[in-house]
């Protein structure tokens, strides 16, 4: 009988995560998979990141992941979105080729010492005295391990769905997993069914390009891996995407399916992503709007398909092509592929803990679309701390969990674990209260020293990160005593339309002008500073330093009220208080308080249901 420290349900983005982190921590992993060759297969978009996505994945590679690096190798066009905005919601996004992706994806599974991959399917977790023991597989066997990972994506009982035709698979032409969900179910957890969707695949060669407005990637492209070699960066030529749009006439053929929709009929029971509406759900919810945007993404450099990302749908497929080739640039268009909706069982995530270790099993932890997330990004943001709490579980060592102020992954799973879900959860900017603390560019700062305490991140790394804050820190306050006189710098304010100077001023209060860079301010003072010509050859220290000297008394705001916040986050619960005893709180509070189990004051103040009131009755017990 085999034996691993640590078993991994699934070659997603969430276990690719989990198993890498996990094994580079020494623990021996094993990732129990399908289909070898499905390793990082995109199911729906070929992209990476996007508005708030795009945190998740530079917080992956601070952390010492892997999404961002397999990205970077096999993306085809970078954009950083928001640019027009404030620093806090600049958000990388990138298109990739989905097979070099995958194909990436598994070279690095592959070549990591620890990991062995296991071609089977689990249908059932093995538990003794509360506590994870093992797995049994489709083809007969038993295996043994300390820790299991979850990370099922949509093949827990999958079900897919085009018109009024239904077939069980969690995915395109493969097969969904089955007998897993029944066995957890009977350690006494709570399952549920949510629902995702993906569009059709159209065939390029019979696009009419020439009449679509084209969407270019960034000159310089912006990669999101600290790993990534600048040399080589890009690592494939790059393309451009492009932009059509629904009207009238597309969504009066698309009614004409709605007797037959899934999603209509009631034949899906499923809940769906709120904010990735189908086609179809856009055309009822925004009834008011002429037209819909859309755009059409390559699937790959060597690629016949493209992926019409705006339009998910899963009514019958007839319907599907006529009301495509009624869009503009698609009057001849090929449909390869129907889009379909898929439904899949899922564990609403108040059952895990900030670690994502279930409260019910002890070892048995949950990451992914199994906690009600929807994306890659979010799912990876799971894998990792999965595969680092499991890792360091195993290892006797002190358990991470990432806070609200520190990480969009913090929120993330802050969020899961306290408010629950019953719809598929995305993240957005909007759900971080400290977002202007969070931003994308920083991620290494705030991040990095966990990474490397972990041994996921290299000395030489880490090394070049503390020699930046010093760099950082030393900038700053030679800025802020360093004085322009007005003839240094007049006529550069004068150009880019701001009030000049009268008086001799500091360059720090210059630089907090939203016109002006504080780069052409350094090229135009007459200094000597060693410090200031160190900051002028290093870009990311340049760009820190500006930030924070535009941003500062937001960024002094946002800190204040996190150091208030965190006195509550300090008052600690017991994992067995008994919420019964609380006669005084509200029936809805006591019950939420109940099935939650929170952690702190500050988590048990997020729960929705409880109130003001009840949390004040709560420290009061607290203190007594």
């Amino acid at each position: 009988m085999k034996k691993f420290d640590i078993i991994i349900v699934g070659g997603g983005h969430a276990g690719i995560e989990a198993a890498l982190s996990a094994a580079q921590m020494g623990c021996s992993v094993a990732i129990v998979t399908m289909d070898i060759s499905a390793f990082g297969r995109m199911s729906c978009n070929p992209a990476i990141g996007g508005s708030a996505k795009g945190h998740l994945v530079f917080e992956i590679d601070a952390l010492g992941g892997f999404m961002g690096l397999i990205a970077d190798k096999s993306g085809i066009q970078f954009r950083t979105l928001n640019k027009s905005k404030g620093p806090a919601v600049w958000a990388g996004r990138s298109q990739n080729d989905r097979k070099i992706y995958s194909e990436i994806a598994l070279e690095y599974v592959i070549n990591s010492k620890n990991i062995e991959i296991i071609e089977d399917s689990i249908t059932a977790a093995i538990e003794e005295n509360k506590k994870i023991i093992g797995v049994k597989t489709l083809k007969g066997n038993e295996i043994r391990c300390k820790a299991l990972i979850v990370c099922s994506g949509t093949f827990l009982n999958g079900l897919m769905h085009t018109g009024l035709s239904s077939t069980k698979g969690g995915r395109f032409g493969e097969q969904p997993s089955e007998g897993l969900t029944k066995s957890i179910v009977d350690m006494g957890f709570e399952s549920g069914r949510l629902k995702t969707g993906t569009p059709p695949r159209l065939n390029k060669k019979t696009i009419n390009w020439k009449i679509l407005e084209e969407q270019p990637g960034d000159i310089p492209p912006i990669p999101f891996s600290k790993k990534t070699s600048a040399e080589n960066f890009p690592y494939l030529p790059q393309v451009s995407c492009h932009i059509t749009y629904t009207d009238q006439s597309v969504h009066k053929i698309l009614e004409k399916g709605f007797d037959r929709s899934p999603l209509f009929t009631g034949l899906i029971g499923g809940t769906g992503p709120r904010y990735c509406p189908s086609i179809e759900d856009k055309i009822v919810r925004f009834s008011d709007k002429e037209r819909h945007q859309l755009f059409l993404e390559p699937e790959g450099l060597d690629s016949e398909l493209i992926y019409i990302n705006g339009f998910s749908t899963s009514l019958p497929a007839d319907i599907q092509f006529e009301a495509l080739r009624k869009i503009k640039g698609l009057e001849e268009v090929e449909m390869i592929r129907p889009g379909y909706a898929v439904e899949y069982d899922y564990f609403p995530p108040y059952q895990v803990d900030l670690t994502l270790e279930t409260k019910i099993i002890e070892g048995l932890y949950f990451a992914g679309q199994i906690n009600g997330t929807s994306g890659y990004e979010e799912a990876a943001a799971q894998g990792i701390v999965a595969g680092i709490n499991a890792a360091l579980k195993i290892q006797k060592r002190p358990e991470f969990v990432l806070k609200r102020s520190e990480a969009y992954i913090g929120v993330l799973i802050d969020d899961l674990v306290g408010k629950s879900t019953n719809e598929p959860y995305r993240m957005f900017t909007s759900r971080a209260e400290h977002r202007l603390l969070l931003r994308q560019d920083n991620a290494d700062r705030r991040l990095m020293k966990y990474g490397f305490e972990f041994g996921l991140i290299s000395n030489e790394m880490y090394n070049e990160l503390e020699e930046r804050e010093v760099l950082i820190s030393k900038s700053k306050n030679v800025i802020k005593q360093t004085k322009i006189i007005p003839k240094q710098i007049n006529s550069y304010l004068n150009s880019v339309q701001t009030p000049h100077l009268d008086n001799s001023e500091s360059i720090e209060k210059i630089v907090k002008r939203p016109e002006v860079g504080l780069k052409s301010v350094l090229n135009a003072a007459e200094n000597n500073s060693v410090v200031i010509d160190e900051l002028l050859n290093d870009p990311k220290a340049l760009e820190q330093v500006e930030i924070e000297i535009k941003y500062d008394g937001y960024i002094q705001r946002q800190m204040e009220l996190i150091s208030k916040m965190e006195r509550n986050e300090d008052i600690l619960i017991p994992l067995n208080f008994n919420y019964t005893r609380l006669k005084s709180i509200s029936t809805e509070g006591r019950e939420k308080l109940s099935k939650v189990k929170p952690r702190s004051i500050g988590q048990a103040a997020r729960i929705s249901g409880v109130t003001p009131s009840d949390i004040s009755v709560l420290l009061v017990y607290l203190k007594s």
